[in-house]
């Protein structure tokens, strides 16, 4: 499984890693420990994204250094925590990325169940794991290469963020055991913590901002989805602070009756991301109406419709999915 992936790594000698255009806790925390990782193999490493690192993300040690200009002159290239064209549009559209990607040899590194939708040639390392970040362990495990204090760290924070702090139904014994070896190589969750907290501190403003939000909450399906939306305006005035949509998303889930949260951005060009919370395993089945795709418990996408159109599609997508379960128990 493992063995593709090394003999890539091992032929490289300037190594370009590629997260999405919607950066989290698993992407940012995986790409970070392979860049410790790799460079203590003698590798030259690039962390690269085409967005700015959200601030609510930058508790993790080593976002400063994920640069927005993509260096063409890497070997090769790893895409983490995701293997879908839509969600690297803004990459593909960077002058000459797409050429380097069809010219080079591109590693995929993810934990998703949707299969692959790249239009690009590329191996895939991937696994049934709660984060990319455990993809990352057992690679480096399965060649006996050095895992560093920070490294583990790194891992540590892209998996107790994909699991929302090890609450997820996916995590079991074996997510338990793997966060124990990273605690032995030196990752303090408690010191992770800290710094996360000071970071997750709100201004009065987008305090103000999420109370708003909440009055903003549309319940559909009869109570069974709830639906946020956040127009371009929101957008601009308060992403550089806080990203609106997790403001509340995890917390309408916890309203009575709801199965699935929903929050809908649109912009100026006509697209709209969805991002969805669930309490039951719908997440990536509602998602993959729209081409997207995530997890049972948690999902994207991303579509260019009119907006009114859209929210009809998602309660019809919704209703299904929700029916589809209820088939099956």
């Amino acid at each position: 499984m493992y063995k593709s992936a090394t003999n890539l790594i091992n032929d490289a000698r300037k190594i370009i890693v590629i997260q999405a255009e919607n950066p989290d806790g698993d992407s940012v925390g995986s790409s970070v420990a392979l860049e410790e990782i790799l460079s203590d193999l003698g590798k030259e490493v690039v962390l690269y994204c085409p967005v700015d690192i959200p601030k609510y993300l930058r508790y993790i040690r080593g976002w400063d250094r994920v640069v927005s200009d993509f260096d063409t002159n890497a070997d090769m290239a790893i895409i983490v925590d995701t293997a879908a064209d839509v969600l690297l549009s803004k990459v593909l559209e960077t002058p000459g990325v797409r050429h380097y990607l069809d010219a080079h040899p591109v590693l995929v590194i993810d934990h998703h169940t949707t299969a692959s939708n790249l239009s690009f040639e590329h191996t895939m390392l991937s696994s049934d794991a709660v984060a990319t970040g455990e993809v990352v362990y057992h690679l480096a495990a399965e060649n006996n290469w050095p895992i560093n204090k920070q490294a583990a760290e790194n891992m540590l924070i892209a998996i107790m963020s994909d699991t929302l702090g090890l609450t997820t139904q996916n995590v079991d014994a074996d997510t338990f055991s793997l966060c124990a070896k990273l605690a032995e190589l030196g990752a303090s969750n408690a010191a992770i913590e800290e710094r996360r907290r000071e970071f997750m501190k709100k201004s009065p403003e987008i305090l103000a901002y999420k109370g708003e939000l909440i009055g903003r909450i549309e319940y559909l399906l009869d109570g069974k989805l709830a639906l946020i939306h956040i127009p371009w305006d929101d957008i601009q005035k308060y992403s550089d602070q806080y990203n609106p949509s997790m403001l509340v998303l995890d917390e309408m889930r916890l309203v009575e009756g709801v199965e699935v949260g929903v929050a809908l951005k649109s912009y100026p060009d006509g697209k709209i991301t969805g991002k969805l919370r669930s309490n039951i395993p719908v997440s990536e089945t509602i998602a993959g109406y729209f081409g997207g795709g995530g997890h049972d418990y948690a999902a994207g996408f991303r579509v260019y419709d009119d907006y009114d159109k859209i929210v009809r599609e998602l309660v019809d997508a919704t209703d299904k999915a929700l029916k589809e379960l209820g088939n099956k128990d």
